[in-house]
C-alpha cells in the first residue's frame, strides 16, 4: 500500500516486522493452504481490511502479489485513479469490496478471478461499458454491485454466464435500452435493482422467469407500454417498486393478486381504469403507493381488508366518490396521502378517518376547496404526529378538536382562508416543530405561547419515518417554484405565519428559539425587529 498519501495505523516503520501481526490483515499458514512452497509455519495473507480509514490515494499493481488473498474490503475511504489490472487477477479471490471511494476509468476487460463470489464497486466513478465480462472468468459471483458509478450505454450481453448470481445491482448508472435478455436466465436471483438509469421500452416479459426474486426495483427509468401480466410464478416477491416510469393500463391481475407482496410502489405513472385488488390473496401487504397516476373512478373500499396495510398513497388520482365508511376499520393505517384526489365532504373524511385508531400522518391537501373546516371539539386524532390540509380555501377558524393532538409535530393548513385569532393552545404541543398557516385570515397578535414551544427549543423529534417508499408532497417556495420534502425529518424547524392580517410586536422570546425559518412577512406588525433575533433566517 505504498502508494497511499499516508501510512497506514500499525503499519509503520516501528510496526512488527511479520505484516501477519499488522492491523487489518490476517494470514494462514501455507501448510493450511496446502502450499509447498515455503515453510509449514509461514503466513500468507489471505484477508486484508482497511474499510473507513480516511485512506487516500491508489492502489499499487504489488497488491497482485497477494496470490492466496481471499477477502479485500478498502471501502468507505478516498481511493482513486483506476484500478491495476494485478488485482483482477487474483486466482483465490473471493469478495472484493471497494465501494465508496473515487475510483474511476474503466474496469480492466482482462479480469479473471475464478473464485470471486462477491464483487461490489459501488459508489465510485467507474465509467465506460458494464463489465460484464466479469462473468466470462468469474461464473460463481453470487453478488455483483456495480450501482452509483457513470457506466453507460446499453446492457451487453454476458452477465447470463454468472449462473449463480443472487444480488444484481445496476442502480444509479447511465445505462440505456433495455433489460437484457440473458438477466431473465439468472433463475438464482434474488434482488435486481436497476433504478435511476435511462432504460426504456416495454419492461420484457422474461421478467416473470425470474421465480426466485425478493426484491425488484425499477424505478426512476423511461419503461413504457403496459406492465407485462407475468407475475403469476413470482411466489417470493414482496417488493415491487417502479415509480416514476412511463407505464400505462391498468394494473396486471398477476400483480394485483400476488400474495407475497408487501410493498407496491408504481407512483406517478399513467395507469388508468380503477383501483382493483385482491385483498384475501394480498393479505402480507404493508405499503401501497399508486399515486400520481390517472386511476378513476371509486374510492376503493376494501383497503381496510388488507389486515397488515400501514401505509397508502393514493393522491394526484380522480375518485368519483368521498372517503367510504369502512376505513372506520381501517385499524393498521398509519400513513395516509390523498391530497389532490377531487375529494369533497371534508367534514365526513375527518368523522370517519379519527377511527382509524393508528394514524400518524394524514396529507390531504388539494381538496375539499371552498368548504368549511370542522372546528367540532369532539374530533379526535390521539394518535396523530402530521397534518396536512393545504392549498384548499378552506373556511372557518383553528379548529378546536386540533388541540386534543397532542403528539403533533408537523401542522400544515397553509394557503386556506381560515379567520379569526391563533389561539393560544397553540403553544401546548410539546413535540410541534413545524407549524405553517401562512396565507391565510388570521387576525389579532401572535400568541405568545409559540415562543415556548419545547421542540423548537431542542428540536426533541420522535417521529417515525414512513416506509423508504412513502412520498411526500411538493411544498411551494417563493423563491425557486418548489422543492420537495422526502423524508419528515428533512423539514426544517419552521413557524411560518406570513400572509395574514396579525398585528402587534414580534416577540424578543422568538429569539430562544432554534429555528431554521421564521416567516411573519405580509403582516400588519408594528414596532421594530428584536435583536435577538439576528441569528435567526427570517
Amino acid at each position: 500500500m505504498s502508494n497511499f498519501e499516508s501510512p497506514i495505523e500499525g503499519w509503520e516503520l516501528n510496526a512488527p516486522a511479520n505484516c501477519c501481526n499488522w492491523l487489518g490483515v490476517v494470514c494462514d499458514s501455507s501448510s493450511s493452504l496446502g502450499l509447498s512452497d515455503g515453510p509449514s509455519s509461514s503466513g500468507r495473507v489471505v484477508e486484508l481490511v482497511l474499510a473507513s480509514k480516511m485512506h487516500a490515494g491508489n492502489l499499487s499493481d504489488s497488491i497482485g502479489k497477494l496470490d492466496q488473498l481471499r477477502f479485500l474490503n478498502l471501502s468507505h475511504n478516498l481511493l482513486e485513479s483506476t484500478l491495476p489490472e494485478s488485482l483482477l487477477h487474483l486466482p483465490n479471490l473471493q469478495v472484493l469490496d471497494l465501494s465508496y471511494n473515487e475510483f474511476s476509468g474503466p474496469v480492466p476487460k482482462s479480469a479473471n478471478q475464478p473464485s470471486l463470489r462477491v464483487f461490489n464497486i459501488s459508489k465510485n466513478s467507474f465509467s465506460g461499458s458494464l463489465p460484464v465480462w466479469l462473468c466470462t472468468n468469474s461464473t460463481l459471483i453470487q453478488v455483483l454491485n456495480l450501482a452509483l458509478n457513470h457506466f453507460s450505454d446499453v446492457i451487453p450481453p454476458g452477465l447470463g454466464n454468472c449462473g449463480s448470481m443472487q444480488n444484481l445491482s445496476l442502480a444509479t448508472n447511465n445505462l440505456t435500452g433495455g433489460i437484457s435478455e440473458d438477466i431473465f436466465t439468472l433463475g438464482q436471483l434474488v434482488q435486481l435493482n436497476v433504478q435511476e438509469n435511462s432504460f426504456s421500452g416495454p419492461l420484457g416479459s422474461g421478467i416473470g422467469n425470474l421465480t426466485e426474486l425478493i426484491r425488484l426495483d425499477i424505478s426512476a427509468n423511461e419503461f413504457s407500454g403496459s406492465i407485462p401480466d407475468v407475475f403469476q410464478n413470482m411466489k417470493k416477491l414482496q417488493f415491487f417498486i417502479a415509480q416514476t416510469n412511463g407505464f400505462a393500463g391498468s394494473i396486471p391481475s398477476s400483480l394485483s393478486n400476488l400474495p407475497p407482496l408487501k410493498f407496491l410502489n408504481l407512483n406517478n405513472h399513467s395507469l388508468t381504469g380503477t383501483i382493483i385488488l385482491n385483498c384475501s390473496a394480498m393479505s402480507g401487504l404493508v405499503s401501497l403507493d399508486l399515486g400520481s397516476n390517472n386511476f378513476r373512478g371509486p374510492f376503493p373500499e376494501n383497503l381496510p381488508d388488507f389486515q397488515k396495510l400501514k401505509s397508502v398513497n393514493l393522491a394526484r388520482n380522480k375518485f368519483t366518490t368521498p372517503i367510504p365508511q369502512s376505513f372506520k376499520n381501517f385499524s393498521s393505517l398509519a400513513y395516509l396521502s390523498i391530497s389532490n384526489s377531487s375529494l369533497s365532504n371534508v367534514s365526513s373524511a375527518l368523522g370517519i378517518l379519527q377511527h382509524c385508531s393508528n394514524l400518524t400522518v394524514l396529507v390531504l391537501t388539494l381538496n375539499y376547496f371552498d368548504e368549511e373546516l370542522p372546528g367540532d371539539a369532539s374530533l379526535s386524532f390521539p394518535k396523530l404526529k402530521v397534518l396536512i390540509m393545504a392549498n384548499s380555501r378552506l373556511g372557518g377558524s383553528m379548529p378546536k378538536w386540533l388541540r386534543g393532538c397532542t403528539r403533533l409535530q408537523l401542522l400544515d393548513l397553509s394557503w386556506n382562508r381560515l379567520g379569526g385569532t391563533t389561539p393560544s393552545w397553540i403553544g401546548d404541543f410539546q413535540s410541534l416543530f413545524y407549524v405553517d398557516l401562512s396565507k391565510n385570515s388570521f387576525v389579532g397578535e401572535i400568541p405568545k405561547e409559540i415562543t415556548g414551544l419545547p421542540a423548537l427549543i431542542h428540536r426533541n423529534m420522535s417521529i417515525m419515518e414512513p416506509s423508504p417508499d412513502f412520498p411526500f408532497f411538493w411544498k411551494k417556495n417563493k423563491t425557486s417554484g418548489v422543492f420537495r420534502y422526502t423524508q419528515f425529518t428533512s423539514f426544517p424547524s419552521t413557524v411560518d405565519l406570513g400572509g395574514n392580517s396579525l398585528n402587534g410586536s414580534i416577540w424578543p422570546e422568538f429569539g430562544n428559539l432554534k429555528m431554521f425559518t421564521l416567516n411573519l412577512s405580509y403582516n400588519n406588525l408594528s414596532g421594530s425587529i428584536p435583536s435577538s433575533l439576528a441569528r435567526h433566517r427570517l
